[in-house]
């Protein structure tokens, strides 16, 4: 099916409008860098890439108002160029996938929460979301939040659509949060440590006063690369220095943790935001309590997948090979959700997306879906749960 691009609110408000009235689906998407997260379905695509572009940048202020098909990388340019930051690091799906990098939009990324191994003390997404300009599924605009840190106007929007996926309303406008970028950073890491050891390390450092700004394991692989623990500090220079002086201090000589290199630091934090080492046609996505880490990292093991860890514990990727209701059925009685992000179409065909939803938060799920987009104009049925 064409895809349908327009560049006005009118226009897409009619498009939207006349999709409901012909009962179409449309599916929302930017640069399409996770077009392979869910389910296949057919709809209509329709491209938000021709609302480009920056609206207003007040470095000030540290706030940014961008349209939403802006591609991502043009964003962080433009902050790159102020020192400034999008500090819940988000990053481009697109290679995760086998495509090239570059065709994330700054919508695309709110739109399904991404955020980078810095949400661990930064936020994600939806907490640096000030406001947004949208169009419900009735093919109404509304407006939501304003363009400033302290502003508040009633219900929290922002909190909705950040992470929704699309499945409320088609994005046109966002002001987000920026901070400055800092100008300093280091990263202290322990060696070859077991999952219960790094998370014991992982959790006593940041309940120190070090200022962590990001936690993360990777486990590394039979003569494949060492096991590394990985700790991440910023700031200004003499401050990092000093913090990186006192933990070294601190966790000796349980812990010889030494300050790596800045290529290898990079290499390192990259490959634990895009989960590069887990490199197989399977990955799930394991967000739960911290305190259940390391045990769930070993029956992964246990079970022949591999893992790493991000955010302190919160996060971890696998490669798990298994069934998918074997591990949603452990992951669930941890306190936590799995979410299948790639996998062969056939797989993806059977498997949803999503972790499944207990009765009464999907009834509740349904009735917001429902409010913004009654005729089910955005319920494609990507991620399985039309109702």
């Amino acid at each position: 099916m064409p895809a349908l691009r327009p560049d006005t609110i009118d226009q897409l408000c009619a498009i939207v409008r006349d999709a409901r009235a012909e009962g179409c689906l449309l599916a929302i998407q930017g640069g399409g860098s996770k077009a392979g997260f869910g389910t296949p379905v057919e709809a209509t695509t329709l491209d938000m890439r021709g609302f480009s572009g920056i609206v207003d940048y007040d470095p000030a202020e540290l706030v940014l108002t961008v349209r939403a098909g802006t591609p991502l990388i043009e964003v962080e340019a433009a902050l790159a160029a102020q020192g400034q930051m999008l500090a819940f690091e988000p990053w481009d799906h697109g290679p995760l996938f086998g495509a090239a990098a570059g065709s994330a939009t700054i919508g695309g990324i709110v739109a399904a929460g991404v955020a980078g191994p810095r949400r661990l003390s930064a936020g994600g997404a939806r907490d640096h979301l000030l406001g947004f300009t949208a169009v419900s599924g009735k093919g109404e605009r509304f407006v939501a939040g304003g363009r400033v840190v302290k502003n508040v106007t009633g219900f929290d929007l922002a909190k909705l659509m950040a992470g929704n996926w699309g499945r409320l309303a088609a994005m046109t406008e966002l002001s987000l949060k920026v901070l400055p970028r800092p100008r300093d950073r280091a990263t202290l890491a322990a060696e070859g440590l077991g999952a219960a050891a790094a998370q014991a390390l992982m959790l006593r450092a940041l309940g120190t006063s070090a200022s962590i700004a990001a936690a993360a394991h990777l486990p590394g692989a039979p003569n494949a690369g060492r096991a590394l623990t990985l700790l991440r500090l910023e700031g200004i220079g003499p401050s990092v220095d000093v913090r990186c002086a006192a933990l070294i201090r601190q966790f000796a000589p349980d812990h010889a943790l030494q300050r790596l290199p800045e290529a290898e630091a990079s290499a390192g934090w990259q490959a634990v935001r895009t989960a590069t080492p887990l490199d197989g046609p399977l990955l799930w996505r394991i967000q739960l309590p911290a305190s259940a880490a390391a045990s769930t990292a070993d029956w992964l093991e246990a079970n022949g997948a591999r893992w790493l860890i991000d955010w302190g514990g919160s996060l971890l990727w696998t490669d798990w090979p298994g069934d998918a209701a074997t591990l949603r059925d452990h992951i669930t009685a941890a306190g936590g959700h799995a979410a299948l992000v790639r996998a062969p179409a056939e797989t993806r065909a059977r498997i949803p997306a999503q972790h499944p939803r207990e009765p009464g938060v999907a009834a509740l799920e349904a009735r917001i879906r429902r409010a913004f987009d009654p005729d089910g104009v955005f319920e494609t049925g990507r991620f399985g749960e039309i109702g």
